[in-house]
């Protein structure tokens, strides 16, 4: 029997903050239940943790501490239930009947401002009103609970339309039951059947299927003679493996939660579990699978990270905790001081969850880094699925470009089947050699049939080979590598001290040289002076009669048709060409301008000169038809 019954009112501000809940705050109904399967969740705990210095507090086998969900289709009611720490009569009203907490009257300023329900909606999870979330879907919710340790129960009820009843219950178990008498199906407004047992079961799984608590249901299965039988099943597999010491998981029991996070066949190439303790608490469970995506460079590609508050799913893909260059990474982040409604734009203004991205980041990579020195084979793997997308982390990411330089791995003209890391490469460097040469390009074969390549490849230098397109972008971002410098051979003076056949070039063969093309260069200058800003010769060419060279920091032109690709308007870069001085075309040209510079013919084979060198490093002509007209033409005077 209970005492007589009791109305109350809400408090001015509990009844704006609910009807806000009620018609405009939450956008997806179906985390009503989420809400109140964490508010039981949050009770369970409760009592295991105040039972461990009061065994009096628990009337029941701890162990059998759980939450139960009751369907009743006649009465149209469903029933989450808990036999955890309870409330009293003042718990009642101070939790539910008021927000007990300062600030609220700021609070509803914020929403009144808000000019979206996702920021609403996360103003509201600050303050813990999960509850209300209820009037959603029902048009009365009742709770009946009963605080451990007391003798009398109570029963709060309301439509929430402003007033509430309570009164006090004799004869409750110890616990909390919330009985929501729900609205009909409504698919116009979002409203599901709530009575629905695959409903209910896919709700459970999305959101709480990690709550350490076990989620009972009553179901019914069909016999095999027809009959219906009914059976209580537990709808949560409570395997929320980052909670567990990782020496008590298996590899077995990884492999399979990674398969059901990512949908990835395969095992993961690597696992890191970790755990921060602290002003801040949270654990991580994440993956680097062993091979990308197809879509891991759509631009609808998301991060791979779920974030979840004390076990329950909060987000998929939560940008706030990995970065893009990182979006490869599978896996779950569980903290424990998040309000379950916090929005993405909380979180990205979140001083404590910029904090936990830089530690899962540097976690990240020195995970790759202990792959790399330990297993290199594996590393290889990895790199090759994602090096690209980490070389996005030296653009994006300058707190970590020291670390992402140590991963990188190139090809380069030392081994033609193996890649090499920045610092095998120092460690090879010739004596007196203080510079990283590469050289970009479309694919290995172009940029090793390069004419930039000739002098190195005499002299035996050894140049990496970039073929990405993220490596046009990121080299010209760090300057260099443990102290030295990185430098495009196809850009700005290269000085490599020596001829090809070994002799070092004295300063008087130099102007020997010079003084021998002081009449051509300015007239091959002036008559390019469409396509190239200056002639001039070279030092990095034996076999080639000429190059193309940009100066040390004009944009690459594959980068230049990147940019235009994008919709970006870029100016036009006049480059260089370079003459090698000792090819026959060369001396022969300097020969027949020193005769005579007003033939007409030499115009037309300085064109074929530049033609044929922007031919050979992959670039495209600007007038194809003038360029073969003008071959064919030489060509038919040689026969």
């Amino acid at each position: 029997m209970g005492s007589s019954v009791e109305t109350l009112e809400f408090q001015a501000e509990t009844r704006q903050l609910l009807r806000l809940v009620i018609h405009s705050i939450y956008s997806n109904k179906d985390i009503f239940l989420r809400e109140l399967i964490s508010n039981a969740s949050d009770a369970l705990d409760k009592l295991r943790l105040e039972s461990l210095t009061d065994s009096a507090l628990t009337e029941s086998d701890p162990t059998e501490l759980h939450i139960s969900l009751e369907v009743d289709k006649g009465a149209r009611t469903l029933t989450v239930r808990d036999n955890g720490i309870g409330m009293t009569r003042d718990d009642l009203v101070d939790l539910i009947g008021t927000i007990a907490k300062s600030g609220t009257a700021g609070l509803l300023e914020k929403i009144k401002e808000s000019k979206d329900a996702a920021t609403a909606e996360s103003l509201i999870g600050q303050f813990g009103v999960g509850f209300y979330s209820a009037f959603m879907v029902a048009d009365k919710v009742t709770l009946r609970t009963r605080r451990a340790g007391t003798d009398s129960g109570t029963q709060w009820e309301s439509d929430g339309e402003g007033t509430y009843a309570i009164q006090a219950v004799d004869g409750l178990p110890v616990g909390t039951s919330v009985t929501l008498h729900l609205k009909p199906a409504d698919s116009e407004d979002g409203l599901a059947d709530y009575l629905s047992e695959s409903k209910i079961r896919q709700i459970v799984k999305q959101y709480s299927d990690f709550i350490r608590w076990p989620i009972r249901m009553a179901t019914e299965h069909a016999g095999a003679e027809g009959e219906t039988t009914r059976d209580v099943e537990t709808l949560n597999s409570m395997k929320a493996l980052w909670a567990r010491p990782r020496a008590e998981v298996t590899e077995d029991e990884y492999n399979e939660f990674y398969q059901q996070i990512s949908h990835d066949w395969l095992p993961p190439a690597e696992t890191i579990h970790m755990r921060a303790e602290g002003t801040f608490e949270y654990e991580a469970l994440l993956f680097i699978p062993s091979q990308a995506p197809f879509d891991l460079f759509s631009r609808e590609t998301r991060p791979g990270v779920q974030l979840y508050v004390k076990r329950v799913f909060i987000m998929d893909d939560c940008e706030a905790l990995m970065p893009n260059y990182l979006r490869f990474v599978k896996g779950v982040v569980d903290a424990h001081d998040l309000s379950l409604n916090v929005s993405r734009e909380i979180l990205q203004h979140d001083r404590q969850i910029r904090g936990v991205r830089r530690r899962l980041v540097k976690k990240v990579l020195g995970a790759l880094k202990d792959m790399q020195s330990k297993d290199a084979e594996r590393y290889a793997k990895v790199w090759a699925q994602f090096g690209r997308a980490l070389k996005e982390g030296l653009v994006e990411d300058t707190d970590n470009t020291e670390a992402l330089l140590r991963l990188v791995s190139a090809a380069s003209t030392h081994d033609p089947d193996a890649t090499t890391t920045l610092r095998e490469y120092v460690e090879r460097m010739k004596d007196g050699q203080d510079t990283i040469y590469y050289l970009t390009g479309e694919s290995r074969a172009m940029v090793e049939n390069s004419p930039h390549m000739e002098a190195f490849a005499a002299k035996g230098y050894e140049v990496l080979i970039l073929t990405d397109p993220v490596d046009e972008v990121w080299v010209d971002q760090v300057p260099a590598f443990d102290g030295h410098r990185l430098q495009s051979i196809a850009k700005g003076q290269v000085d490599l001290e020596e001829s090809a056949d070994g002799e070092k070039e004295t300063d008087a063969d130099k102007a020997r040289r010079e003084q021998d093309f002081a009449a051509l260069l300015p007239w091959l200058t002036t008559t390019l002076s469409e396509q190239v800003k200056q002639v001039r010769l070279s030092s990095r060419l034996t076999t080639s009669a000429a190059c193309i060279v940009g100066d040390a920091h004009d944009v690459t032109p594959t980068l230049e048709k990147m940019y235009r690709a994008m919709g970006q308007q870029m100016p036009t870069v006049k480059r260089i060409l370079e003459l090698n001085p000792a090819h026959p075309l060369v001396t022969a040209l300097r020969t027949a301008h020193a005769a005579g510079a007003d033939d007409p013919a030499l115009a037309e084979i300085a064109e074929l000169i530049y033609g044929s060198a922007l031919l050979a490093e992959g670039g495209d002509l600007p007038d194809p038809a003038r360029f073969s007209r003008l071959l064919t033409d030489r060509l038919t005077r040689t026969l």
